[in-house]
């Protein structure tokens, strides 16, 4: 190949893989939870649990790394230390989809998060593109010293960084910029879960579906129907996939395990038809709520005892044999209700916040440090 056509296959190719890694560091970027979700999935399939207290810490690195390696690709930043970075981080992931697809197969690796789903197989072979196209940038400016930083180039790498894992971190602690689900403003969850028969009557989605959950003490699986209540035991059961009898869309599959439900019976119908404005304030762990988050969470239930409004508290938490009620820093106290770990992660990214409801369209998502009432 000569000098000049060198030159410009390495042109198109750093132009290609900035873009690839840009793209696919910010979707993840601006939802953390996602990929800490999918990290954790991947360190228990390997047996690797102790680290799972890291996966967020590793999430927003993750992402931020992938982003600033794309941004400073594109603005020809020590091209030759970043396609070493790319070069490594490629390999490494394209052997890690390579047995996500054969040894331990998983639906989806999560290259571009929730934003393109998208197969192990498809991203082993997406993978397989980018690579020779990395090398080639790598065979480029290789002789380039690696270094040798110039004074713009500190300062955009300084700004490139800042901005990178900035996003991540802002996205964790308020909610994501951009919401890739199917949970998100102006949706209506119910007519999500169900589906119209020839008769017109509506039934559950869910219904259709086969939860997998591992118990995570034994490490065995055990399939459980979605009326059954053991699943949401978050203590005991870790869910595993979602097995689907029939072919429906994606949405669905996203929402098919949505459940709300006490000892007293599941109240998914009552509480999402419900008109008007429906409060639905989600606690992870009631332990781990801090003082300045119950005052906001009280604040809600007194707007909702203004609004003459439905205010009910969903988690994932076992909540005994009893109907259970939490007061939140002396607030009346709301019926709380079980929902799956998971699910709620996936309505909610926050480990305790709020979803306004308004004739069972969502109004509005809070993580609680943003709760304004």
């Amino acid at each position: 190949m000569t000098p000049r056509k060198l030159k410009i296959a390495s042109h198109v190719c750093r132009t290609l893989v900035g873009l690839t890694f840009i793209f696919s560091g910010f979707v993840k970027a601006v939802d953390p939870w996602g990929t800490a979700l999918r990290v954790n999935e991947y360190l228990s399939i390997y047996g690797i649990e102790q680290f799972l207290p890291y996966s967020m810490i590793f999430s927003v690195w993750l992402c931020g790394a992938e982003l600033m390696m794309g941004l400073m690709l594109m603005f020809r930043v020590r091209t030759r230390l970043i396609s070493i970075f790319a070069l490594v981080s490629m390999t490494f992931f394209t052997v890690l989809t390579f047995l996500s697809a054969t040894w331990i197969p998983v639906e989806d690796c999560g290259c571009f998060g929730d934003a393109l789903k998208l197969s192990p197989w498809q991203t082993f072979f997406k993978n397989l593109v980018l690579l020779p196209m990395v090398f080639l940038i790598w065979y480029r400016y290789r002789h380039q010293r690696i270094l040798d930083f110039k004074r713009w180039e500190l300062a955009l790498a300084a700004v490139f960084c800042t901005f990178a894992m900035g996003v991540g971190a802002y996205c964790y602690y308020n909610l994501p910029l951009i919401d890739f689900l199917p949970y998100k403003k102006g949706a209506n969850i119910y007519e999500m879960i169900t589906a119209k028969h020839d008769t017109g009557e509506e039934e559950m989605a869910s219904e259709e579906y086969v939860l997998v959950y591992k118990n995570r003490r034994t490490g065995r699986l055990r399939e459980f129907s979605i009326d059954d209540k053991e699943w949401q035991n978050e203590a005991k059961w870790e869910w595993v996939e979602t097995r689907i009898d029939n072919e429906i869309s994606p949405v669905q599959t996203l929402v098919s395990e949505f459940s709300i439900s006490d000892v007293e019976g599941n109240v998914t119908h009552d509480i999402l038809t419900r008109e008007g404005y429906v409060y639905m304030i989600c606690v992870t762990n009631f332990d781990k709520i801090s003082k300045s988050c119950e005052e906001r969470l009280r604040k809600v239930v007194e707007r909702a005892e203004e609004q003459d409004a439905t205010v009910v508290c969903l988690t994932p938490q076992p909540l005994g044999d009893e109907v259970m009620y939490h007061s939140f820093a002396g607030s009346e106290e709301v019926r709380c209700y079980n929902i799956d770990a998971t699910v709620m992660k996936t309505m909610l990214r926050a480990n305790t916040g709020l979803v306004v409801l308004n004739d069972g369209f969502i109004e509005e998502k809070y993580n609680c440090r943003n709760i304004d009432f």
